[in-house]
C-alpha cells in the first residue's frame, strides 16, 4: 500500500513525499521479512526512486525486483521489472549493444512463458535499438498474434507510437515524427495512475518534437504550447534530481529559445545541455544536444560552428553504439556540404574544405 500511495502522490507532483513513502515501503519489506510482494514493491518503488537518485544506479534495483518476484513465483512482476528495466536503459543511455543483449534475454523469458503483451511491448523497444545500431535484425519472436495485440491493446499502442515518434525524431524524419507523436497523444488519454520514469522520457522527446514542429508547422501555437508544457515538467523534475533531468530541461529551453528567435539564449542553453549531459553520464543526450545545436547553427548560417558540433555529436553517438545514427548524420552533413560546395564554385578551395569536413565525420565513424 505504501509504495503505491507514494507512486500516486509522486505522479501528482509531490516527488519528495512519494519518495518518502517508497523508502518506508522498502524499510517495512525488510523488517517484516515477507518477500511475497517484494517484486511489486521494488518495481514501482524503483520508478519513483529514479526521480530522485541518479537514474543509471536506480534502474539496477529492477534486477533485485526480478529476483524477488521469481523467488516468490510472481511471474507477472518479474516481467514488469524486466520490461521497465529494458525500456528505461535505452532512454537512459546504456550502450546500445548491451541494451540489445538485455532485450533479447527478456524477449526469450516472455516468449517461453507466453507473456505476449509484455513481449510485443518489448519488441517495440528492440526495433528502436536495431535501427540506432544500424542492423536489419528483427525481433526473434514476431507473430501474427503480436500484430493483433499491437492493433487492439492501448498500452501496447502507446509504446509503439512513442517508439515510432522517438526513432523518427532521432533520424530527423519530420513528417513521421509529427504523425506518430499525434498518434501517441491520442493513446495517452488512459494512462497508468503510477508514476513511471517513462513519463519523464516521453515528456522530453515529445517536447523536442513539439518545438521542431512549431518551427515548421502552420499549427505553430498548439505545438509550441505542448513543447512548453514538457519543458515546465522537466524543469519541475529537475528540482528533485538535477542529475537525471537538468540536461533535458536545458535542451528544451534551447529549443524553445530557438523557436522564439532568442539566439543568444539558445546558444547558452545548448552549451549548458551539453555540459550537463556530459557531467551526468548521458552520452546519448550529449550527442543529441550537440546535434540539435548543429542544426541551430546551420540555420544561422554559421557553418564552421555547425560542423564542429556535428563532429562532436558523431563521436558521442559512436561511443553510444549508434552506428546507424552515425551513418544518417554523416549523409546529412555530406549532402549539405556538397550543396554548399556547388554554390561556392568556381572557388576550388571551398569545395576541398567542405568535402574534407564531411570526410572527417566519416573517419570518426571508422575510428
Amino acid at each position: 500500500g505504501f509504495v503505491h500511495f507514494g507512486s500516486y502522490i509522486a505522479k501528482f507532483g509531490d516527488i519528495s513525499g512519494g519518495y518518502h513513502y517508497v523508502k518506508l515501503a522498502r524499510s517495512l519489506l525488510d523488517k517484516v521479512g515477507s518477500r511475497e510482494c517484494a517484486g511489486e514493491v521494488i518495481c514501482f518503488g524503483t520508478q519513483v526512486v529514479a526521480y530522485v537518485e541518479p537514474v543509471q544506479a536506480a534502474l539496477e534495483h529492477h534486477h533485485e525486483g526480478y529476483a524477488a518476484a521469481m523467488a516468490s513465483g510472481d511471474i507477472m512482476q518479474a516481467a514488469t521489472n524486466t520490461i521497465c528495466y529494458c525500456a528505461n536503459i535505452l532512454l537512459a543511455g546504456m550502450n546500445l549493444h548491451t541494451t540489445r543483449e538485455k532485450c533479447a534475454e527478456s524477449e526469450n523469458f516472455m516468449y517461453e512463458r507466453k507473456m505476449l503483451i509484455f513481449m510485443v511491448q518489448l519488441q517495440c523497444i528492440q526495433r528502436s535499438v536495431f535501427k540506432l545500431i544500424g542492423t536489419d535484425e528483427k525481433p526473434k519472436n514476431d507473430s501474427a498474434e503480436g500484430e493483433n495485440i499491437l492493433a487492439t491493446n492501448n498500452s501496447v499502442m502507446t509504446s509503439h507510437y512513442f517508439q515510432k515518434a522517438y526513432i523518427s525524431f532521432m533520424f530527423r524524419l519530420y513528417d513521421d515524427s509529427k504523425h506518430y507523436t499525434e498518434k501517441y497523444l491520442d493513446c495517452i488519454v488512459s494512462t497508468w495512475a503510477n508514476l513511471l520514469l517513462l513519463h519523464a522520457f516521453h515528456a522530453f522527446y515529445i517536447g523536442l518534437v513539439s518545438f521542431w514542429v512549431a518551427r515548421k508547422s502552420r499549427e505553430e501555437q498548439s505545438w509550441y504550447q505542448r513543447g512548453n508544457k514538457s519543458k515546465l515538467a522537466l524543469k519541475k523534475w529537475t528540482e528533485s534530481s538535477q542529475w537525471s533531468f537538468e540536461n533535458k530541461w536545458y535542451l528544451l529551453e534551447a529549443e524553445e529559445s530557438f523557436c522564439n528567435n532568442d539566439f543568444d539564449a539558445a546558444k547558452s542553453y545548448y552549451d549548458k545541455a551539453i555540459s550537463s549531459a556530459k557531467d551526468h553520464k548521458f552520452v546519448h543526450e550529449e550527442a543529441l544536444a550537440y546535434e540539435l545545436a548543429g542544426y541551430f547553427y546551420l540555420e544561422l548560417g554559421d557553418i564552421d560552428q555547425c560542423v564542429e558540433y556535428f563532429l562532436h555529436a558523431h563521436e558521442r553517438y559512436q561511443e553510444w553504439g549508434a552506428s546507424g545514427k552515425c551513418d544518417s548524420l554523416f549523409k546529412f552533413v555530406e549532402g549539405f556540404m556538397r550543396e554548399r560546395a556547388v554554390q561556392s564554385l568556381p572557388i576550388a578551395h571551398d569545395d576541398d574544405d567542405d568535402c574534407g569536413l564531411a570526410s572527417s565525420l566519416h573517419q570518426t565513424g571508422r575510428d
